[in-house]
């Protein structure tokens, strides 16, 4: 049966990420939702893009844009961002970027990276009984007239229930704790794992059902209301 699998914030940590489907046994069926933050703070930020289009080529991958993947373009093309973003482990990507032979300070971003993260990139998406969103969504307004600066920006502050009755996904805010927030009618997997204490998540959405990977390798699973077993190295 296929599932519907979501991914948590992955900043750039490449092998966990690798680990982690691995560890989910992904099937040719399910579908892959990630909710942004690709970028900054890992040491693979290029690599995970590239794998993350090559999901999305084979029709498996339903990718979300997050704020980090914003201020990174945003810094690039001398924005707002231009001169800060390194500061919020923008450095980490360009590093990534130059031990692949380019320098996006110079050239910019690949074509096919630029084009994933401005065009193939969804701001909401919306399933029969959920909707997933980078950071967060104003309970009383339609999807199509979320604020960017809400859904991209705004940190996770005990949201109500949405109209539409669907259960929010979300990521954004870090549990340093490494596991899942629910409240029901919400969740929010960003896990923090670029945090001593945090690991990357997958969350099955229709059946609670978690599975976690850190870059080291160790892998762990659980249920998103109960406490996760320990951790296989």
């Amino acid at each position: 049966m296929s599932r519907t699998l979501a991914i948590g914030d992955i900043h750039g940590y490449l092998n966990a990420l690798q680990t982690l489907v691995d560890f989910v046994s992904l099937k040719s069926d399910d579908t892959l939702i990630t909710v942004g933050d690709y970028v900054d703070r890992g040491p693979d930020s290029a690599g995970v893009i590239e794998w993350l289009i090559q999901k999305f080529d084979e029709g498996q991958l339903v990718p979300l844009r997050g704020n980090h993947d914003i201020m990174m373009l945003d810094a690039l093309d001398g924005g707002e961002w231009d001169g800060g973003w390194q500061s919020f482990g923008g450095d980490k990507t360009l590093e990534s970027y130059q031990r692949r032979g380019t320098d996006p300070e110079k050239d910019g971003l690949p074509e096919r990276h630029r084009r994933f993260l401005e065009s193939d990139c969804q701001k909401i998406h919306v399933t029969d009984n959920h909707f997933f969103v980078h950071a967060n969504a104003h309970y009383d307004t339609p999807f199509i007239d979320q604020p960017d600066w809400l859904v991209y920006w705004e940190k996770w502050f005990d949201p109500p229930p949405h109209v539409s009755g669907k259960t929010m996904v979300c990521g954004h805010t870090a549990q340093k704790n490494g596991w899942p927030l629910t409240i029901g009618h919400a969740v929010c997997i960003d896990t923090c794992v670029y945090g001593k204490t945090g690991w990357l998540t997958c969350l099955n959405v229709d059946t609670g059902e978690v599975w976690q990977a850190r870059e080291s390798g160790e892998t762990r699973s659980g249920w998103l209301d109960q406490e996760p077993c320990e951790p296989v190295g």
